[in-house]
C-alpha cells in the first residue's frame, strides 16, 4: 500500500476496514454523520486537519501513516523525524539508556520499526558474541540475527515453535503496516531452513505446560530460559519515539536468573 500516494478517501476507507468498523460504527465513534463519512471515503468531501487528526485517533493509526493521511488531504505533515541521537531526543535517549542499565543482569535491547538494533545492555553484549562476526555488522538487525543459522538458531531450543512466533508476530506487522521492508524482511525469513535441516522449518507448538512461547538457550553459561516483554513510549509525538521498542529477556527460572548474574559479574564494564 503506497500510502504517501494513495487518495484520503481510499486511506480511510482502509484503515476503516483493518480495524473491523462499519461506517455508522466509525462515524459514532467521531461524532460526525454517516453520510460525512461516506462522502469523504468516496471523495466527494475533502476532511479539515482536524477531521483527519481526529478520524485517525478513532482508528489508532500509527503516527507515521497519519502523516500520510495528512498529506493526502492537502496538509503538511504533523509528527517530526529525528535520529536518536538529534539534541531534541536527549531526554529519551537518556531515559533509554537508564532503562537498559536498570534492567541489568536480565537482557535488554531497543529497536526501530525494522528491527534494527539500536541500543543494548551489558547481557545482549554477551549473547552477541556467540554468533557470527558478519551478523554483528551496523545496522544488526536483531530478527535476522535470531533466526539465521550462523545467529542464535543452533542455540534456541525448540526453534520451530520459537520461529514460527517470531514469523507470526512480523507477519502480522507487515500487513497492518503496510511496509515493503518488513515484508522483504518476513519473506527472507520464511526461506530460512532450520540448521542442518533440507528446507524451510515446519512450525511446532510450545510445550504444553507454557505460558507464554520461551525462549530457551543453550549458551557457554548453561541453559538460559526467558519470557520476554515490550516497553514503547506513552503518548509520543515523535515518529523516531513512536516506534521504538524495548525488548526485555527476563528470566524464566532461577537457574537462569543466577547464571545471568554470574556472567555479567565477570563480563567487561562497556557493553
Amino acid at each position: 500500500m503506497d500510502s504517501a500516494r494513495a487518495p484520503f478517501g481510499r486511506l480511510l476507507r482502509q484503515g476503516r476496514r483493518r480495524a473491523g468498523l462499519s461506517q455508522l460504527t466509525l462515524a459514532l465513534l467521531a461524532d460526525v454523520s454517516a453520510r460525512h463519512l461516506s462522502w469523504l471515503e468516496t471523495g466527494r468531501s475533502q476532511p479539515s486537519r482536524a477531521m483527519v487528526l481526529r478520524l485517525a485517533e478513532r482508528l489508532s493509526v500509527p503516527l507515521r501513516e497519519r502523516n500520510a493521511w495528512l498529506q493526502a488531504a492537502g496538509y503538511a505533515p504533523l509528527y517530526a523525524e529525528r535520529p536518536l541521537s538529534d539534541p531534541a531526543l536527549a531526554p529519551a535517549h537518556a531515559a533509554l539508556q537508564r532503562l537498559l542499565v536498570a534492567h541489568e543482569p536480565w537482557p535488554a535491547l531497543v529497536v526501530d520499526r525494522h528491527w534494527n538494533l539500536l541500543a543494548h545492555n551489558r547481557p545482549v553484549a554477551l549473547l552477541l558474541g556467540a554468533v557470527a562476526p558478519a551478523l554483528r555488522e551496523p545496522p544488526v538487525n536483531v530478527l535476522r540475527l535470531s533466526l539465521h543459522p550462523q545467529g542464535l538458531a543452533p542455540m534456541i531450543e525448540h526453534l520451530p515453535a520459537w520461529r514460527a512466533h517470531v514469523l507470526a508476530r512480523l507477519g502480522r506487522q507487515a500487513t497492518a503496516s503496510g511496509d515493503a521492508a518488513l515484508r522483504a524482511l518476513h519473506a527472507e525469513l520464511c526461506a530460512w531452513p532450520l540448521p542442518g535441516g533440507p528446507g524451510p522449518a515446519a512450525a511446532e507448538a510450545p510445550p504444553e505446560d507454557a505460558i507464554a512461547v520461551p525462549l530457551v538457550l543453550r549458551t557457554p553459561w548453561g541453559r538460559l530460559s526467558f519470557l520476554t516483554t515490550v516497553t514503547v513510549f506513552g503518548a509520543p509525538h515523535d515518529l523516531t519515539l513512536a516506534e521504538l521498542a524495548i525488548e526485555t529477556l527476563l528470566p524464566a527460572d532461577e537457574a537462569t536468573a543466577a547464571a545471568l548474574r554470574t556472567a555479567l559479574e565477570a563480563a567487561p564494564l562497556s557493553p
